[in-house]
């Protein structure tokens, strides 16, 4: 039974995860956001749900938005930024965009008291967070990737990329756990419901990565260390789970990192690593 309100232990919130961890709270074309905790910091990386339910996801996994230190913005996508102004407020949390993307997100986030500007290329730090962002090719006004340093682990971000340049192959290269796009299946696209213009879009130079294209990156930047591969953005439309996995993980043996899918609808368990 459910403790009533007034009992005293309902005002103890929830103990911050010990160590780090992930948990994919949704990723997909309806809302992305990402939780990422040192045990000492946590930090949300984009909010492109509804402020309501990102906090439903937050208690389904039985952690807390109150907790939380600051909010990560990727792009101005609305599947990235739809909830960022209401937590924001609700919480009193700092926002961490790049400035061309507050000229362009601004009036869609309402009045934010604390909006941090960073500049890819260059580090930040939240608490004893060390974040890198990074260009990625995607059609919006500046939009980055991330690499998050905590405790001697390094953890990659990198969804919403058309192509995988060099740079961000560059920056993704020593990663100990990877949040990687595999988007599409190629037939799928070519074959389904889309119009023609949306199609080339996606499959463009700043649209979304193939499963094909995910599966080369990961060969690409694959090394021992490696120990977990999210993938993440998957289309509901152009794409299924099982042949994401069975695309990415096609190359992949058996004792490579461990490969999982981020959904749009149910958030990931938290991974502790």
């Amino acid at each position: 039974m459910a403790a009533p309100t007034d009992h005293p232990l309902a005002a103890i919130p929830p103990p911050r995860p010990n160590g780090v961890s992930i948990c994919m709270l949704g990723s997909g074309s309806k809302g992305n956001a990402i939780y990422i905790s040192s045990g000492a910091t946590q930090i949300l990386i984009d909010a492109g749900f509804s402020g309501t339910e990102i906090e439903r996801r937050f208690k389904a996994r039985g952690l807390a938005p109150d907790q939380l230190d600051a909010i990560v913005v990727s792009h101005e996508h609305h599947d990235h930024l739809n909830g960022v102004g209401v937590l924001a407020r609700r919480y009193d949390l700092p926002v961490y965009m790049s400035a061309k993307t507050q000229a362009e997100a601004g009036p869609r986030m309402g009045r934010i008291k604390t909006i941090a500007h960073f500049a890819c290329g260059t580090d930040f730090s939240v608490n004893d967070v060390t974040i890198h962002p990074f260009s990625t090719s995607h059609d919006a006004c500046d939009p980055a990737g991330f690499t998050f340093r905590i405790d001697g682990r390094k953890i990659g971000i990198a969804t919403d990329l058309g192509m995988a340049t060099q740079l961000v192959k560059t920056h993704l290269n020593d990663c100990s756990c990877l949040v990687l796009e595999a988007n599409h299946d190629t037939r799928m696209l070519e074959e389904g419901p889309y119009p023609w213009p949306i199609k080339q879009r996606i499959k463009g130079r700043t649209g979304h990565l193939s499963n094909e294209a995910s599966k080369a990156l990961l060969m690409d930047i694959l090394h021992n260390d490696l120990a977990h591969v999210i993938l993440a953005h998957i289309s509901e439309t152009n794409n299924s789970p099982d042949k994401a996995l069975s695309t990415v993980g096609e190359r992949l043996d058996k004792n490579a990192p461990k490969l999982t899918m981020a959904l749009q609808h149910t958030p990931s368990p938290l991974i502790c690593l």
